[in-house]
């Protein structure tokens, strides 16, 4: 049996875990990271993964064993030292080792902050207890690979007192997300703190302008609530004069309005799930929508700030930072390169329109970026400035996710900044809905198609026999626009033989002739981002 490295351990949310528990060792000293201590033995990737090294009855008692997880961690365990919540605070930097509290749970995680990819927000729990910010990270909270981690860092008991006061306090704190806005019933939710949600897809195809309501929504943090009267946008940086537009001025700016779809780099992520465990929101290939957009170009906002690229070649990127902040304040940001962020043609909005009607809080009311045919992260909602800059955002997310890698590269060798920030998205296509004609027994199919850098769908090919033969989407609805400005979707309907058929096959061509890949194998990424390879549809009998 084979031990699952900790970088491994803390990345692979989803996955599931067999779990051993081994009895505590007290001679443990603190340095060395654990006492009490969850093993992992096996692994279970994903949907159809099989456990590593683990027979059927002792999988079954070991997975027993992990459903305990979720109760056993932070409880207090008898015979290990007991310690005052003013002692734990002076263990607040790694030079005097970093300690934390989980309920009645005592935990030096010191040689776990460098596995940690999010480090820096870590270490603001020093000293002190993690549960405020995990419902922040609300991913954290009841994942049994996490819990297994922490307590595998474990090295005594918080004294009663302080655990009845923390529990106090934190029934006190408020949720962060507790302001939330109402949302359809409709949604497939992913995950519920920070709201992540995707359109079923036996609906997605029914309109070509996703309705507000029914449109993915992708939240990293908690979604502020912010009165369209004192909102600011704060505009600088490079070759720009420091301004400050309300909503109003944006609106006396020249209005433009396009038609693009937004999509989540991590869209049909289960798909290459299923090939080989990743981490990831497990989308299924609803994270993905089609509006028109209207508001100020940013080209127009960054004019309006005194910005020339002529007199300016220095500049190179544009960052954008929203108005959601994590428990440091630290704002969700991105950055696109210059000359995509100040070309007329590149159709860059700060949007306030959304199909018509201003855009929804789950949307970026009141201003987002909308940054047509790149990938959704860059696409910053609730925008509170923008900033030309010579170097590109020092943003997590910019700089630490949303990045591709080979299919060699794992969370023991990653090095992020060895890759590119993903922009332009790749082509891509889905099946969403498989009918048989009555009368003649073939397969009526239908989804949608979509490439990034303002790329057109051509076509839509399809394969009822795993690529003997071949034939193509016969209706395509998409927007007028030419290339290289085709921002929008198309959605397709098409028709194959249906006898003996027991999957079919799709894959888009764009105007550059760029087609999806066949396999998700030669495409696999540790993040499960640029899932793009041919769609194959298991045809219900």
């Amino acid at each position: 049996m084979q031990n699952i490295p900790k970088a491994l351990f803390l990345n692979a949310q989803g996955a599931k875990f067999d779990v051993k528990w081994n009895q505590y060792n007290t001679g443990r000293e603190h340095g060395s990271g654990s006492g009490h201590r969850w093993m992992v033995w096996g692994l279970a990737a994903g949907v159809g993964g099989v456990a590593l090294g683990v027979g059927g009855n002792l999988r079954k008692e070991l997975q027993a064993e992990v459903e305990t997880i979720l109760e056993a961690t932070g409880k207090r365990l008898e015979g290990l030292p007991e310690y005052s919540i003013e002692e734990v605070g002076k263990h607040d930097c790694v030079e005097n080792r970093v300690w934390v509290t989980y309920k009645g749970g005592v935990y030096d995680i010191t040689n776990f902050i460098p596995l940690h990819p999010g480090a820096d927000k870590l270490l603001m729990a020093a000293g002190g207890s993690v549960e405020p910010f995990w419902r922040m990270y609300a991913v954290h909270l009841n994942n049994k690979v996490i819990y297994g981690m922490l307590e595998e860092y474990r090295i005594g008991n918080l004294k009663q007192q302080d655990v009845d006061n923390q529990k106090e306090s934190l029934k006190a704190s408020d949720d962060p997300f507790a302001n939330a806005p109402k949302r359809h019933p409709a949604l497939l939710i992913n995950q519920a703190k920070p709201f992540n949600a995707e359109t079923p897809l036996a609906i997605i195809t029914d309109s070509f302008l996703t309705p507000g309501d029914l449109f993915f929504v992708r939240s990293h943090l908690p979604i502020p609530d912010i009165d369209p009267d004192s909102y600011e946008l704060e505009v600088g940086g490079v070759g720009c004069n420091d301004i400050t537009l309300s909503l109003e001025d944006l609106k006396k700016l020249p209005k433009h309005t396009i038609v693009s779809a937004l999509q989540c780099g991590g869209n049909r992520r289960l798909e290459m799930k299923t090939r080989k465990n990743l981490k990831g929101l497990d989308w299924r290939g609803g994270a993905i929508g089609n509006a028109e957009w209207a508001g100020a170009r940013l080209v127009d906002v960054l004019e309006a700030a005194g910005f020339s690229e002529d007199k300016s070649p220095e500049a190179r990127h544009v960052i954008f930072e929203g108005l959601d902040t994590d428990p440091a304040n630290s704002p969700f940001g991105a950055s696109i390169p210059i000359e995509k962020g100040n070309d007329p043609r590149g159709d860059v909005l700060l949007a306030y329109e959304m199909n018509g009607e201003p855009l929804s809080r789950d949307h970026g009311y009141p201003v987002r970026v909308v940054v047509p045919g790149v990938i959704g992260a860059r696409n910053v909602k609730w925008l509170g400035r923008v900033e030309v800059a010579e170097v590109e955002s020092d943003s997590h997310w910019q700089q630490n996710d949303y990045k591709g890698f080979n299919p060699s590269i794992n969370w023991d060798n990653v090095d992020f900044s060895k890759s590119e920030a993903i922009q332009d998205m790749p082509v891509t296509s889905s099946i969403a809905s498989c009918k048989t004609d009555p009368e003649t027994g073939d397969l009526l199919l239908s989804g949608y198609a979509w490439s990034g850098g303002g790329r057109k769908v051509l076509r839509v090919d399809l394969t009822p026999d795993g690529g003997e033969t071949w034939t193509q989407a016969h209706t395509l609805v998409q927007d007028k626009a030419r290339h290289p400005r085709h921002w929008g979707w198309t959605l397709w309907e098409g028709r194959v033989a249906g006898e003996g058929v027991e999957e079919v096959w799709s894959k888009a061509v764009d105007s550059n002739y760029n087609v999806q890949p066949e396999s998700f194998e030669n495409i696999w990424n540790l993040r499960g981002v640029l899932s793009n390879a041919y769609c194959r549809y298991r045809v219900n009998k």
